[in-house]
Order: C-alpha cells, then structure tokens, then sequence
C-alpha cells in the first residue's frame, strides 16, 4: 500500500476514525490535510500528525459549500491535484423518532449526507481531469440494523451506500474508484463515553468480543485508497467484528 506522492483529504480528521486515517495514509507515504470544524482540535492534531508525514489542517464546516471549495482551491493551489478523498466527517443528534426535532434531522442530514455530496463534488473536476481518484465514505452498520433513536443518522448513512453505487458505475470510466466502509462498534472518544452497561451488551453481540481500534478502519481506509484495491469499487465493506 505505496501511497507516495499521493494528496488526501480526510474530513473530520482531528479525532477518532478520521484522526486514525489520517495517521496511516501519512505512514503510507501520502499528503494528507485534515478538516474539522473545531480549528483547535485541528491544530493539535497538525501537530501531532506532523511527526509522521506531510500534514495541512484547515477548519472547515462541511455543510458549507464555501468553505469546503475555499479548502479544495488551496490544496489545488499548492500541490495541483487531488488523488484520496475521505468522507469521514459525521455527527449524531440522537433521539426516538417520535421526539426527534425537525432541526436535529436537519443538522445529521446536512453534515452526514450534504457534506458527502457536497466535498465530492468539489474535488471531482479534477480527478475526471487526472483520469484518476479514490473516494471513500464512511457508512456504518447503523445503515443495516438501525440503531435505536438514530433514525436521522441511520437515514444519512444508508443514503451514503447509495450513493456509492451510484458513484463507482458513473466514475469508473474515468478511473475513479468509489467505495465505502461501515464500521461497528469503534472504541474512539465518541464510542466510549457510551455508559458502561450498553457497552457490555454491545459486546456480547460481536463474534469477536472486542471493539474495533480506530487504525484497524485506517487500514482499511489506506487499502482502498492504494492501487491494490484498484479493481474494487461501488462496494460497502463491513468492519464490525462479525456483529452485522
């Protein structure tokens, strides 16, 4: 998985899965800028990232157009090309449906799903110009099993599987890969503040009986974005310990 010479965008690349992308895609040899709405969390993640590879940040609210095109036209500027798109960046606005406020799918939609759409277009002009590109989403198996009081961010990223399909058969032509990845039960910040209790329950359900480690989707992240993966696209691929 030679990533030299390659430029990424990682969204949502301060913490957790997008952090842990980030990381390995450095170690692969890639370019690698992260985005994430919060500009100090992102600069102590530049710092950090620094020690391994070649590393932009940028504060970047994903559900705005401008701001993602300002980041793109930048990257653009000083190293000419896109090649590895991450579409990490996600939030929850958790509530049963019969309680879910209009504004809490608002916000899950607008970030999980808008924000796909929308920073995948802003690069795609220039990978169909280079004849090359990899996107990657990131799903979860939420899409699958429908995680009780998640029906907005299990709508935003059953629709991103969709997308995926969609994407691959229209931009394989052009030698763009599009793939995305659902992972389960992710021991990242997020994941662990969950209480304790629901945690154990969780863990009795995965054949593995452990969690996932947030590097363990970065590897998965680094081989779909290398040319090893490059007869694989328009597919979800599932990394929950067996749990789905």
């Amino acid at each position: 998985m030679n990533l030299q010479g390659k430029i990424a965008i990682v969204t949502g690349g301060a913490s957790g899965i997008g952090f842990a992308s980030a990381k390995v895609l450095l170690q692969k040899g890639a370019t690698v800028a992260i985005c994430d709405v919060n500009a100090a969390r992102i600069e102590q993640a530049v710092a950090t990232l620094a020690e391994v590879g070649t590393v932009r940040g940028f504060a970047v609210d994903i559900s705005k157009k401008e701001q993602i095109q300002g980041m793109v036209d930048s990257l653009l500027a000083e190293f000419s090309k896109i090649d590895i798109l991450v579409n990490n960046a996600g939030i929850t606005k958790d509530a049963q449906f019969y309680k879910m406020t209009e504004e809490q799918f608002d916000q899950v939609v607008n970030v999980n799903l808008k924000g796909t759409y929308l920073f995948s277009k802003a690069v795609i002009s220039s990978m169909i110009e280079q004849k090359y590109g990899k996107i990657i989403h990131l799903s979860s198996v939420s899409a699958f099993n429908g995680n009780f009081g998640q029906t907005n961010y299990a709508a935003t990223k059953a629709a991103i599987i969709g997308m995926t399909r969609v994407m691959g058969k229209e931009l394989g032509k052009y030698g763009i890969n599009v793939n995305s990845i659902a992972p389960g039960s992710i021991m990242t910040d997020m994941y662990s503040a969950v209480p304790e209790e629901a945690k154990q329950k969780k863990l009795a359900l995965i054949p593995l009986r452990r969690y996932g480690d947030p590097e363990e989707v970065g590897n998965l992240v680094a081989f779909l974005a290398s040319d090893e993966a490059a007869y694989i696209t328009a597919q979800t691929i599932v990394i929950d310990g067996g749990f789905n």
